[in-house]
């Protein structure tokens, strides 16, 4: 045995590679090894023989195998160092050229302008399913069966299998479902906005069948048609880095009375559009007091709770901002397009005045 041990623990540290370890090994320790076959012989030894022979043979096997173990790990060392020399890189030359950046898409960067000046006026932004029950995206607003809208051709329905008689369920028509939502669960005071997506069925040069709008609701005990034209006169002017009147014009709304239409200032110069100056008007969104029916639909007392709402168009308005002239550019992904109207992620809207 210790003829073995001195031969095998001298090849094995003469081993030069992996190759040559493991043919050693199944010399040695293998099912047919030298070391294997003195152990198989124990059986014809007395027992007396094989109280000393037994032990030996064991203590020689787990040598050979730290033996094996050790110069394993020395040779995948001394291959690694190898490796790394020969791939040496020298970290101070100068680079190739950085790749080139992704950007911020327009309405990313609107819908964050919008929450950045909303929040500083103390609303919370809330957010609901895309896809809702008719009740929540009709009824509960106080829409009508007979309103347009409920049409299938202004709205995308969700059609079940025959037999199944849940309530149906829309792609939502806008964001205002949001708003009873956040009635049911937070109650009155309350002042939120809800951004989203909203699906109808129209497409052309200034509509999509998927939009972007952001929602205000504020209910108080004391809220009027004042405090609702502060707000947004406050929002135009912070988003648009100038002073910015506007024009509220009678109209309706199923979930609002009064309902107003919103214009803000505008000249028209070689078909471009400057917000906040000249004697120009551009409708830019829909507002008016909370229709009693919504909120009691929404959990809320009309006798004792009023407040206003409001809803816009992200994708509109960051046309009107940056001068991008055809909504179904926002959603074609031609980076052309991307690169020219994109924003850098560095440009972070303030809360104050926008980007």
């Amino acid at each position: 045995m210790d003829d073995l041990k001195a031969k095998y623990l001298s090849a094995i540290a003469d081993a030069g590679d992996e190759s040559t370890l493991e043919d050693l090994r199944l010399q040695a320790v293998g099912k047919k090894g030298e070391v294997s076959l003195k152990m198989r012989e124990l059986g014809k030894m007395t027992p007396e023989e094989r109280q000393t022979a037994g032990p030996a043979l064991n203590a020689l096997k787990d040598e050979i195998n730290s033996a094996l173990a050790a110069k394993k790990a020395a040779l995948g060392d001394a291959a690694l160092d190898a490796r790394l020399r020969a791939e040496w890189l020298d970290v101070t030359l100068p680079a190739r050229g950085t790749a080139r950046q992704g950007t911020i898409h327009p309405v990313s960067q609107v819908w964050e302008e919008c929450t950045a000046i909303f929040a500083d006026m103390g609303f919370a932004v809330a957010e609901g399913p895309q896809v809702e029950t008719d009740w929540y995206n009709f009824d509960a607003l106080n829409i009508p069966g007979h309103h347009p809208a409920r049409a299938e051709m202004d709205t995308f329905y969700m059609h079940r299998a025959a037999g199944d008689d849940r309530p149906p369920h829309v792609l939502r028509t806008h964001t205002s479902p949001v708003q009873i939502r956040s009635m049911q669960d937070q109650g009155a005071p309350i002042r939120i906005i809800a951004p989203g997506r909203v699906y109808r069925a129209d497409y052309d040069q200034t509509h999509t069948p998927m939009f972007h709008q952001v929602e205000g609701l504020a209910l108080d005990k004391n809220l009027s048609m004042a405090n609702l034209k502060w707000v947004l006169e406050e929002f135009f002017t912070a988003y648009f880095g100038t002073k910015v009147k506007t024009r509220f014009r009678a109209s309706h709304f199923p979930f609002t009375e009064p309902s107003a239409e919103v214009d803000i200032q505008c000249s028209w110069e070689n078909g471009t559009v400057k917000v906040g100056e000249g004697d120009g008007w551009l409708e830019v969104l829909g507002s008016g007091m909370v229709h009693p029916h919504v909120l009691r639909a929404g959990g809320v007392d009309p006798d004792k709770w009023q407040g206003f709402a409001f809803g816009m168009g992200i994708d509109r308005i960051a046309m009107l901002k940056y001068g991008i002239p055809d909504l179904r550019a926002f959603f074609d992904s031609d980076l052309r397009w991307l690169r020219h109207y994109g924003f850098s992620a560095l440009q972070v809207p303030t809360i104050r005045g926008g980007v």
